[in-house]
């Protein structure tokens, strides 16, 4: 794939957005777009075409590599996107004619390359392209770097206790970091044989995988073990699951009784790990040889200076148990180098010589973190972030609606969820088929994880006095918190 990329003339630094399922096309083709130099941007397969277009037009993308099934996703945006100039499927049938820009690569069918010259890329060259949600604005674009590896590395072996006999299942898609960080390069630069299921969650489906794969390793989220723990135990006692030899969780907070659980049901507790899209690598975590308190993040990565603090003056809190800004000493090799097109946010995310996570977290006695929430209002579901702005622009567009106002709902297993409240453009009224259609027309055009999971029909949206929506107040209603100071509230009733 690196070769016929570079016939196509794709140069270092290029992007090559990668958007498929997790066939072995998407692990090879990631090796292959690093190997030539080039940028991978890799994208969750379930994103609909706004979104899709929203990433490839802000990397200024000129290669998409795909599959037949999520085509018509990329057609329908290709006139919109004028630096894309090469569509090639991986799985393309003559029998389909091709359209403007498209090409087909079958790797069964390509010629094996014997001198293949891997470009001599730098410590500081970039590599990966990641998308990330924030509150306001557009995704932005976390570069990462070829130094990453060093982080990555060193955090697998150490926190994953991955060893040459291991059979590692890392859950997470590679359109995420996760999937990436350590579904592909952590284990990876390790040699250790590695497991994909490229499906849907099924608490059956993956106790089978577990057993029949022999998965000694599992890499996974708080959702997916709440979702297990759902299920319930006694569909485990179908599988013999004493292959599993470490569990780590990652993705959002992972609660204390899902630990007990685990320790219950298998033996040994998922460890939580705390990392972001823009560190690249785990930051505070728990691993092996460590006293684990259920419910904690742990501690700081060995050689990542971790400190908490204070919101308004930026400074560390020295007292333990205070809730403070969760911050990092820049220089790890994982950090992110900048924000695509945006270094204006990037340095926003710098203060006093601090990296500002945007999670707020408190210390114990013993050094360990307690994760307390975001300190903005990006919604954590599943392990996803998702962008209240980014819904609530989609939203407007659809006919419909008038205002739109989005917050995060308290969920059993997801953790949060999307919640809509909306006002109602004359002519229409509040209905279920309405609420569904609204569902639908987000799902297909951002993606499954945005649609709001419930939508709530208001007369007015609360707004202060100079028109801005609160939306701090929708969210502590649905939260059952106190709404705080309402004196600028456009309307106190």
């Amino acid at each position: 794939i690196g070769t016929f990329l570079r016939n196509l003339g794709i140069v270092q630094e290029d992007r090559v957005c990668l958007f498929m399922d997790r066939i072995p096309e998407l692990y090879l083709s990631f090796l292959g777009v690093l190997k030539i130099g080039a940028i991978v941007q890799p994208l969750f397969s379930a994103f609909g075409e706004e979104s899709l277009h929203v990433r490839l037009e802000n990397a200024q993308t000129r290669v998409v590599i795909t599959q037949r099934k999520h085509l018509s996703k990329v057609r329908r945006i290709l006139d919109k996107l004028p630096s894309l100039e090469h569509i090639i499927i991986v799985d393309h049938k003559e029998s389909k004619p091709l359209q403007k820009n498209e090409m087909s690569f079958n790797l069964e069918d390509a010629t094996p390359v014997e001198d293949f010259e891997i470009f001599p890329t730098k410590a500081n060259s970039p590599s990966v392209l990641h998308y990330t949600s924030g509150t306001t604005g557009q995704p932005k674009g976390v570069r990462h770097v070829h130094y990453s590896l060093i982080s990555q590395y060193l955090t697998t072996k150490w926190v994953l206790d991955l060893q040459d006999n291991d059979i590692y299942w890392c859950t997470a898609d590679p359109g995420w970091v996760t999937g990436t960080s350590y579904g592909i390069i952590g284990p990876w630069s390790l040699g250790i044989t590695q497991c994909v299921l490229n499906s849907g969650f099924s608490a059956e489906a993956w106790y089978k995988f577990i057993e029949k794969q022999k998965i000694t390793v599992w890499y996974s989220a708080p959702t997916a073990i709440r979702s297990l723990m759902k299920a319930g135990d006694e569909i485990v006692s179908k599988f013999d699951l004493s292959c599993l030899r470490h569990l780590a969780s990652v993705g959002e907070p992972l609660n204390a009784e899902a630990v007990v659980w685990s320790e219950k049901i298998f033996n040994k507790p998922f460890l939580d790990t705390y990392w972001q899209t823009e560190t690249g690598s785990i930051m505070i975590t728990n691993y092996p040889g460590m006293k684990i308190k259920p419910g904690s993040m742990g501690k700081a990565f060995p050689g990542i200076e971790a400190t908490l603090l204070d919101p308004k003056t930026f400074e560390p809190l020295v007292e333990h148990g205070r809730i403070g800004l969760i911050a990092f000493k820049p220089g790890w090799p994982a950090m992110m180098t900048t924000y695509w097109n945006n270094n204006e946010k990037f340095e926003e995310k710098f203060k006093n010589g601090w990296y500002l996570s945007g999670d707020r977290s408190s210390i114990d006695n013993d050094g360990y973190f307690w994760f307390t929430g975001r300190d903005d209002d990006v919604i954590n579901t599943g392990g996803h972030l998702v962008s209240p702005f980014e819904v609530e622009s989609a939203l407007l567009e659809h006919e419909a609606v008038s205002e739109s106002a989005v917050v995060a709902k308290p969920d059993e297993v997801n953790m949060e969820v999307v919640k809509a409240f909306i006002t109602l453009k004359p002519g229409y009224e509040p209905s279920d088929e309405l609420e569904l259609k609204i569902m639908n027309f987000i799902r297909k055009k951002l993606s499954p994880l945005a649609m709001p999971q419930d939508i709530e029909y208001m007369d007015s949206l609360p707004k202060t006095r100079s028109g801005k929506i609160m939306r701090r107040i929708l969210h502590a209603k649905e939260w059952g918190e106190d709404i705080g100071d309402v004196s600028t509230l456009e309307d106190d009733d």
